[in-house]
């Protein structure tokens, strides 16, 4: 199932508890455990500024949009094997696409 516009309200408490203690989200933000995610949409793996990403995550290739980031987030490890991220996943279609809608306003 490919990723449908979700509630950026439910994926915003989502990010709060799931995600906002390795990410930011805002411009100029540290990074933290995790790379700030600003401006994630049409950026490629491994690529934010000043982050030191694994070879996995740079040499995956993708670029980041609703669907990849919708596939990733189902299971980090199995979509970049070799990725750092210790985040088990968001199995649930719904709170995927609630994550990846409020990530696409809060990260412009």
């Amino acid at each position: 199932m490919p990723y449908a516009a979700g509630d950026a309200g439910k994926g915003a408490g989502l990010f709060k508890t799931r995600c906002a203690q390795c990410h930011t989200l805002g411009a100029g933000e540290p990074h933290k455990v995790g790379p700030n995610l600003h401006g994630i949409f049409g950026r490629k793996t491994g690529q934010g500024e000043g982050y030191s990403y694994t070879a996995a995550n740079v040499s995956k290739g993708i670029t980041w949009d609703e669907n990849t980031l919708f596939e990733y987030l189902e299971n980090p490890k199995k979509y970049i094997p070799g990725t750092k991220m210790a985040f088990a996943g968001l199995k649930k279609d719904k709170d995927r696409n609630d994550l990846v809608t409020y990530l696409k306003e809060a990260t412009a």
